[in-house]
């Protein structure tokens, strides 16, 4: 045997294992990095309240804060109920996951679904749910545009048809950023082992029986991984949450 070969070839196999290993790490570190998710813009208390509590953040925390107008909406055509109608031909409901060719597939039965949003979080394998878009970029969370599947087809659809207005008293205001809102639910509103999976930025409003306009004002909504949805209302900071009324920050 020829040891100085063999011991090339050692040298060789164990440099390639250095190289490979070396690359693993480094693509762990930087996943690792990704999914730390901005934990560091958060304030050192809530860092704390987070490690004390054990709460865990798996979404992306924004770091946008645009300005944003309080707007009102009303219902039209007994929208708040929403008239249960059948598609005129099933849609395959894997076009959920591709919104421009859903909105191309639906185009002809509702017109208008180009202006919605999926919302994956509070949709299962029988219904998706969907909210109309304010100026076309953010979801007016609580109404909603079901689409009813069955058979990996989407059968039917169930509209709340609203008309959203912008009072001219209302001026755009700079919205409460997230990392300052998740520190309020993290320290006085979420339980003990808590796992925040969504954040998003949209409007929330609250539903009344009336014909009348209704305000909504932007707000973030952070979901659970249990289900549970917290909103923290963007300009004053108050929270809503299955348990609390509004509450100051």
């Amino acid at each position: 045997m020829d040891w100085g070969r063999a011991k090339n070839v050692l040298i060789y196999a164990f440099l390639l294992l250095n190289l490979v290993l070396g690359y693993q790490l480094w693509n762990d570190l930087r996943e690792q990095a990704d999914s730390s998710l901005d934990i560091t813009a958060l304030e050192n208390n809530t860092q704390r309240a987070m490690d004390e509590k054990e709460i865990r953040v798996l979404a992306k925390i924004p770091s946008e804060a645009p300005e944003l107008p309080k707007i009102a909406y009303r219902f039209i055509n007994g929208g708040q109920q929403g008239k249960l109608t059948d598609l005129p031909a099933p849609v395959d409901s894997k076009l959920i996951f591709s919104p421009r060719d859903l909105a191309l597939a639906l185009k002809d039965s509702l017109p208008g679904i180009n202006g919605y949003w999926y919302d994956e979080a509070a949709s299962s394998s029988d219904v998706f749910i969907l909210h109309p878009l304010v100026d076309g970029k953010w979801p007016l969370f609580k109404i909603e545009l079901k689409l009813f599947n069955s058979n990996q087809k989407i059968i039917s659809y169930q509209l709340q048809a609203i008309e959203i207005t912008y009072p001219e008293e209302e001026k755009p205001q700079r919205v409460l950023s997230a990392s300052k809102a998740l520190g309020n639910l993290v320290e006085n509103f979420l339980p003990e082992g808590s796992v925040v999976t969504e954040i998003d930025l949209g409007y929330y409003g609250e539903l009344f029986d009336s014909d009348a306009h209704l305000p909504a004002a932007p707000a973030w909504r952070f979901m659970l991984e249990n289900g549970t949805e917290y909103y923290v209302q963007g300009i004053s900071g108050d929270v809503i949450s299955p348990n609390t009324e509004k509450t100051k920050e």
